[in-house]
């Protein structure tokens, strides 16, 4: 079975509380306090595995949670630390939100390991909260709370080329011809209910992957049948070969499901309907040699249908779209075809797609159950941000440094307080106030 989707729900460790004890040997009944921290709670880790091709071990378990801290001992003894928890998913894995769907990481290119949530911090021993007036303190820091997440996993192939076409055109055929690959064939609609990755080894070392991107109907765009989730793997193609059914076995125009095709990926969006293709007329070898005749001019003289090949490129290749005719079930066509798709993808740039960070669940929840405030002040016209998250974060944060000044915009952006300023009408210049700090908004 192929999965290229999975939901499921992160939670990392909670921090081990700080612990109370006072020191008491023979030789020092009343000795001070001796309460060791608490251990740091589990992180939750993604790592690309390259092994895996399909996410079938997130299908069947929806929940993965770190270690929590230890508590501290006495004797200034330090809890143990959480242990980290790591997902192994296959490259090209694509996290979301589940709730509102925006990125969160794409594991491709470079990235090959994230850590999605980090585990809490252990809390501080009463150790650390001795003083001079209070020498006994029978308080401890509890650990920071455990963070969670619901992720969307879906996985985009990673492929140079895409097969794309109406249902029973011979894309199985086609894919199994070329390549090493082993789809399921029969002649229905749907076979391929999962994309099917091959390489095309045209020897000197030179080989590009293909997949077979299941079929498409009218509608695929809206989420019609299964389109949607067969659209999004197109996305990291470079090249598409779009296979036509030249001989019409079912009785459909190829031209028009050429049409049609490229209407439904015209719908999804520009980073798809933007990827160059190539036309394979396939099916050549059971085209008739001789034109059939299928009408009588006015002068009772036969009239001959145009062969359905020289139809296609008459339409097509003006444009700018290369046509070939094929034939998967003979080889007919196919050296050809590989020789210029690779001699094509050489032409294209390598760089792979991948998808911008657009919100950090880490960075969200940190402070997700501290409240906050946003109001304008009329007196002093400025917008005020007031309250324990903000003032947790300003403690945690150094706004100094480029990395400081990046996560405390993230964190406006994903605690929803941009969002806030926006409804209250700032405006590029305002003044926004935070405790000590004050910022100049710019959008």
């Amino acid at each position: 079975m192929f999965a290229d989707r999975a939901k499921i729900i992160l939670i990392s460790g909670k921090g081990g509380d700080g612990h109370v004890s006072f020191r008491r040997d023979n030789y020092v009944p009343d000795g001070g306090p001796d309460g060791g921290d608490g251990g740091r709670g589990g992180d939750v880790i993604l790592r690309v595995d390259e092994g895996m091709n399909t996410l079938i071990d997130y299908r069947h378990k929806r929940k993965f949670a770190a270690g929590n801290g230890q508590e501290g001992g006495k004797k200034n003894c330090r809890g143990k630390d959480g242990e980290d928890i790591v997902l192994r998913v296959p490259r090209g894995t694509l996290v979301t939100d589940a709730v509102s769907g925006k990125v969160i990481v794409d594991m491709s290119g470079n990235c090959t390991e994230y850590k999605i949530l980090s585990g809490g911090k252990g809390g501080l021993g009463n150790q650390h909260f001795a003083t001079s007036t209070m020498q006994a303190p029978k308080y401890a820091q509890p650990g920071q709370p455990a963070k969670e997440a619901e992720v969307q996993l879906e996985l985009k192939l990673i492929a140079d080329v895409g097969l794309i076409g109406y249902p029973s055109v011979g894309k199985s055929t086609f894919l199994k011809a070329v390549t090493n690959a082993k789809p399921e064939i029969a002649d229905y609609h749907f076979t391929t209910l999962s994309p099917n990755l091959g390489v095309v080894d045209l020897g000197d070392g030179n080989s590009f992957v293909i997949a077979d991107i299941p079929g498409l109907i009218e509608g695929a765009a809206e989420g019609s049948g299964l389109g949607l989730s067969f659209l999004r793997h197109i996305e990291r193609n470079k090249l598409l070969i779009h296979v036509l059914d030249a001989a019409s076995v079912e009785g459909r125009d190829p031209l028009e499901d050429y049409h049609k095709i490229n209407a439904e990926l015209s719908k999804y969006g520009e980073k798809v309907s933007g990827i160059p293709q190539v036309v394979a007329a396939n099916k050549a070898d059971i085209i008739p040699a001789e034109p059939e005749a299928i009408d009588l001019d006015e002068d009772g003289e036969l009239i001959y249908a145009q062969d359905p090949v020289t139809r296609i490129k008459e339409a097509l290749e003006p444009a700018g779209i290369p046509v070939f005719a094929v034939s998967a079930a003979t080889g007919q066509g196919m050296q050809e075809l590989m020789h210029y798709i690779y001699a094509r993808l050489q032409q294209l740039p390598r760089e792979d797609t991948i998808f911008e960070t657009e919100y950090d669940p880490d960075t969200a929840l940190q402070f997700a159950n501290d409240p906050f405030t946003v109001r304008y002040d009329d007196e002093s016209k400025e917008y005020i941000l007031e309250g324990p998250r903000i003032e947790k974060m300003l403690g945690y944060t150094n706004l100094e440094s480029e990395r400081g000044f990046v996560f405390f915009q993230n964190f406006l952006k994903d605690t929803g307080i941009l969002e806030q300023l926006e409804k209250l009408g700032i405006q590029d210049g305002d003044t926004v106030r935070m405790y000590g700090f004050t910022f100049d908004y710019y959008k």
